[in-house]
């Protein structure tokens, strides 16, 4: 069986736990989007592991990792990574890892830019300026370099000769910055092409032939469904398709192939960056819900906005994913609360709506209707069977499955692999 797991909120909702948790089940784990601005968060043991590029699975043995070519590459990022497991007596040999020579690679003008177009904005979207925005608009230009260029080496100088002699202009020009040395450019991903070479090959071809072959595969999305760039909130907002549909494009695996969606959702919501935030807690609480789920993001650092749950966004993540199965993150950390809120609809100029709006002005201006449930007191941390959680933690996931309409099937009420229920 294959299967897809996305977050069905703005990002950081708890995957790579789930994905590791999950893994023990497939024979191949593949990321289909997005690049090192990404961050799963993974504790074995005592041990926690933060993976930007690499697929949450591999840190299970006999398992092949697959970077497809949806996602956008930092050369520089993932060699670093590697180099951070081996540190830890864990090496990565080109039979666990394939990157596909269709990724386009991050350049160091791209990282330059997404600062640069940063400052100019006056509405700034938030981004972690690791340059992913400038990568996929150079791919959409069709100006972009792609893995298989770094080990061509011709076609290599070729294609960043002329990126340069655009980019060092919009430098100059628009920027008042000094440009980039073609050489120095040149010399430095050459390297790096040489490093990553043994790992590359059309993974395409290889996904397709291993499911044909029986091979049970996992694929891993980053960031989240409201920071899709089609169905987010735009522009607050990835550059890739983090939804169920960005598999097919970017691991070149056809949707008949795929038979489960899952989607985690954490048992409130966060979101790091700019944009709108209807649930949105006030700050005193949330700097208490953020120290208690120690909500900071694993790329940059950069504290979370935290928010009661919003069954309405949800609902319509869930409806465009097609999602089957529910995992309910961070359970542990509404331990303690005397009442939770759920949203289930939204208030705008005097009307009500049960549905997730696309009108962004609406969106920034809604407020939030409210559902109040009991709170639990007792911790559920280590419980291990779902009929041994607090009653009211029940009732309120009970609640969460009647609003949204697709069943819990995971429930993370710890960090750790083994704090996790299956239901089913």
């Amino acid at each position: 069986m294959n299967y897809v797991v996305v977050g069905a909120q703005w990002g950081d909702e708890g995957k790579g736990k789930l994905i590791d948790f999950i893994s023990d089940d497939i024979d191949i784990a593949v990321r289909f989007q997005g690049g090192n601005n990404a961050g799963h968060t993974v504790v074995v043991g005592e041990n926690e592991y933060i993976f930007h590029l690499l697929p949450s699975a591999i840190l299970h043995k006999g398992k092949v990792c697959v970077i497809g070519n949806g996602v956008v590459i930092d050369p520089k990022a993932l060699l670093e990574e590697l180099a951070g497991l081996k540190v830890r007596k864990i090496t990565i040999t080109p039979k666990q890892l394939k990157i596909s020579g269709l990724s386009h690679v991050v350049m160091p003008y791209h990282r330059i830019l997404d600062g640069l177009r940063e400052s100019k904005r006056q509405n700034k979207i938030g981004t972690t300026g690791r340059g992913i925005g400038p990568c996929y608009a150079d791919k959409v230009t069709r100006c972009g370099i792609r893995v298989i260029d770094l080990l061509n080496p011709k076609v290599f100088k070729s294609k960043l000769a002329d990126n340069l002699k655009e980019k060092n202009e919009t430098f100059q020009k628009v920027y008042k910055q000094k440009g980039f040395n073609l050489d120095t450019v040149y010399n430095e991903y050459i390297k790096y092409g040489k490093k990553i070479a043994p790992y590359v090959c059309n993974t395409a071809i290889y996904l397709n032939k291993s499911i044909q072959q029986g091979k049970a595969v996992l694929f891993e999305g980053a960031q989240g469904t409201f920071l899709d760039i089609d169905f987010g909130t735009y522009p607050f907002v990835t550059s890739s398709n983090s939804i169920v549909g960005g598999v097919c494009s970017g691991s070149g695996v056809p949707p008949t192939k795929i038979d489960k969606a899952i989607a985690a959702v954490k048992a409130y919501t966060t979101r790091v960056g700019e944009g709108p935030f209807p649930t949105e807690f006030t700050s005193k609480f949330m700097d208490e819900i953020r120290e208690k789920g120690n909500e900071f993001g694993a790329t940059t650092g950069r504290p979370r906005r935290c928010g009661w749950f919003d069954a309405v966004m949800v609902r319509y993540s869930l409806m465009v994913n097609g999602i089957s199965d529910l995992a309910i993150m961070k359970l542990d950390v509404l331990d303690g609360l005397k009442k939770i809120k759920i949203c289930v609809g939204y208030k705008y100029r005097g009307k009500e709506y049960k549905d997730f709006p696309m009108d962004f002005d609406m969106l920034c201006y809604s407020k939030p209707i409210y559902e109040e449930l009991p709170g639990w007191q007792e911790p559920v941390k280590g419980v291990s069977n779902y009929s041994d959680l607090p009653r009211n933690a029940i009732k309120y996931l009970d609640r969460l499955e009647q609003l949204l309409k697709v069943s819990v099937k995971y429930v993370s009420t710890g960090s750790k692999r083994a704090e996790t229920i299956i239901r089913y």
